[in-house]
């Protein structure tokens, strides 16, 4: 689970529900980390409150820092907690390609398993 998360808003008062929900969301995107990177990953949340002419709309920011990288997933949505889930969308399909580059195993096993898949052809 990442332990060190940094949640701040900036015109926006985050309250302990906003708190529980983005530790839980982004607390479980470890299992897409490798171990290697698990125990030194950080993350800084910025939930800001932005006005625009037609109403006004939630914005998260998430940065992820792991090692030899730092991952940004932003998104703005007329819902705050709308808005972290597909923040958290995002990061989780960041998170598989650089797993994917980070461990050379991961990945090749669906490629290798369609390669033995042939089918038979029948004899006459």
């Amino acid at each position: 689970m990442i332990t060190t998360i940094d949640i701040t808003g900036v015109k926006y008062a985050v309250s302990e529900q906003t708190k529980r929900y983005v530790q839980r969301k982004l607390g479980r995107l470890d299992r897409y980390l490798p171990r290697h990177a698990r125990q030194s990953v950080s993350a800084d949340v910025k939930l800001k409150l932005v006005n625009r002419d037609h109403g006004n709309k939630y914005e998260a920011e998430v940065i992820l820092s792991i090692p030899e990288k730092t991952i940004l997933a932003k998104d703005s949505t007329v819902n705050m907690m709308a808005a972290i889930d597909i923040v958290e969308s995002k990061l989780v399909k960041q998170l598989r390609k650089y797993k994917e580059t980070a461990v050379p195993h991961v990945g090749r096993r669906r490629l290798l398993s369609r390669l033995k898949r042939t089918p038979a052809t029948p004899e006459l």
